[in-house]
């Protein structure tokens, strides 16, 4: 199992899921935009998902944040700081080594050391896991979510 693991293809490979994820985003972006009645829970969760995304991609850039972990912001704002926050990760795939150590502060001042490429793992796995709980959170507010399953978008050529 190992060996299959080495044998993966880690650039193609998250390059797909930072893609995957900015399409999920972009579907969950549509749903805000057309119903105003959706949960205050939900648009803060949602702008802790483009906060973190942005904060992780400054992060191996070694860049300062514009935003917070729990900073919240109007829905007109969520298509903007997405473009931003993909802008940066593709320009993490064109200079950064995804082998590269990135030593960064958390957000509470804590020193750490990750490689880039499991940061960017770990961006696409926190997007995924908070564009659940916000689909749920939908579905409370008597809204359908959108479909963003990875196989569903990648067998529909939406990927």
């Amino acid at each position: 199992m190992l060996g299959l693991i080495q044998e993966l293809n880690w650039p193609n490979m998250l390059e797909e899921s930072i893609n995957y994820t900015k399409i999920a985003d972009g579907k969950l972006i549509s749903i805000f935009k057309q119903h105003p009645e959706v949960s205050p829970k939900a648009i803060a969760l949602f702008c802790h998902v483009l906060n973190a995304q942005h904060i992780w991609a400054n992060r191996i850039l070694g860049l300062a944040p514009k935003y917070q972990v729990w900073q919240t912001y109007g829905v007109e704002l969520f298509e903007q700081i997405s473009a931003e926050n993909f802008k940066l990760l593709a320009q993490i795939f064109t200079t950064i080594p995804l082998d590269k150590e990135i030593t960064y502060t958390n957000s509470i001042g804590d020193q750490y050391k990750s490689l880039a490429k499991d940061i960017l793992f770990h961006v696409v796995n926190h997007s995924t896991y908070h564009r659940a709980q916000i689909a749920t959170m939908f579905k409370l507010d008597g809204i359908t979510p959108p479909v963003t399953d990875y196989v569903i978008l990648k067998r529909d050529h939406q990927l």
